[in-house]
């Protein structure tokens, strides 16, 4: 099985992403390698994989420049399909996780897994117009395919974690708070200090601010304020993918205080996997990932987020780590593997 993934054109693949989107398709492209499958990964220079890496230019650093960034990587996939059809090398399958690829399905003879990492709201919704034929969508949960209905084929592959990165995460004592994620308005991180002084709990923010301008006026506008006046606050800027883990593994719970309609969150993954509670807002898919009351809980406001917080010891590790089982990333590759024998059975038909 020879796939191509398409990766987001502005951010590198690597253990080290950030991006949810890129840290799922660098833990599907591992699982399928070591599957046999023969993987290419079509992303910016610097991207690390275990197959083939096909560079589509250096990723950009202001987003005023995504336009032109993306139209370069998307010519150079068309032309890169177009070229392995022509020395008899083709793809049996693209899977898309760039978000915005699948529009120009039409000009190759390859079909075409779309899988939505996004609110419906956060896509132009002239990319769902006219959707190629070889084109099918793939959704990440239950409450994101809901508004994804009217597309074809849709179908729901749960994201998943290497687990056994986390399988060390058993120190003790536990203390504090964490939150941890990308800094920028729709995750609130300005939330979560402002729930840790309420409780008057200490809290480590540790996270990224990528340098686009809206993100970095935010941080420096909501955030940075909030953190000189809170000493039992710490920052940690762009942390390590090994240092994420024992933060993980180090507090006591994690907050996520995200004002969008998430369709997945890996950070409440991670938690699980760590045997650390969550305590976030019920909005999106967040029910489907947190276990109410056995892995955290779920709050309807600000004011409950706070309370359930002196509630967070009841909560055991062991039923983390359990509940994180359901979402490893080997079970997300062998349901992508079914799906993608599906479509190429279809296409032989």
């Amino acid at each position: 099985m020879r796939i191509l993934y398409i990766a987001y054109p502005l951010l590198t693949v690597t253990e080290e992403s950030a991006g949810g989107a890129e840290q799922i398709l660098w833990a599907q492209e591992r699982e399928m390698h070591a599957r046999g499958a023969h993987t290419t990964v079509a992303a910016s220079a610097g991207s690390s994989v275990c197959g083939e890496l096909f560079s589509t230019g250096q990723p950009c650093r202001e987003t005023d420049d995504f336009d032109r960034r993306n139209r370069e990587h998307q010519q150079r996939i068309v032309e890169l399909i177009h070229t392995r059809a022509r020395t008899n090398q083709p793809f049996d399958l693209v899977h898309d996780m760039s978000g915005s690829f699948w529009p120009r399905a039409a000009e190759i003879d390859v079909p075409v897994l779309a899988t939505l990492h996004l609110p419906r709201s956060f896509y132009e919704e002239r990319l769902f117009r006219d959707v190629p034929l070889n084109v099918r969508f793939n959704c990440v949960s239950a409450s994101q395919a809901r508004n994804f209905a009217d597309l074809p084929a849709e179908t729901v592959v749960p994201n998943g974690i290497r687990l056994e990165r986390f399988a060390d995460n058993q120190r003790q004592p536990r203390d504090g708070l964490l939150w941890l994620g990308r800094i920028c308005p729709e995750k609130a991180p300005h939330l979560a200090l402002e729930i840790a002084r309420r409780a008057r709990m200490p809290i480590t923010l540790a996270g990224q601010v990528y340098p686009f301008s809206y993100h970095q006026q935010y941080f420096s506008g909501a955030v940075v304020p909030r953190l000189r006046q809170m000493p039992e606050a710490t920052f940690i800027s762009t942390p390590s993918a090994a240092l994420k883990r024992r933060l993980l593994a180090e507090a006591r719970a994690v907050l996520i205080t995200s004002q969008a309609e998430e369709t997945s969150s890996l950070v409440a993954l991670e938690a699980a996997a760590s045997g650390t509670p969550v305590v976030a807002f019920r909005r999106g898919a967040l029910p489907e990932i947190v276990e109410d009351g056995v892995t955290g809980f779920l709050a309807d406001d600000f004011d409950d987020a706070v309370s359930l917080l002196s509630k967070i010891g009841d909560i055991r590790i062991e039923e983390c780590r359990r509940h994180a089982t359901h979402f490893s990333s080997a079970r997300m590759a062998q349901a992508y593997s079914s799906l993608y024998e599906e479509m190429m059975a279809t296409v032989l038909v």
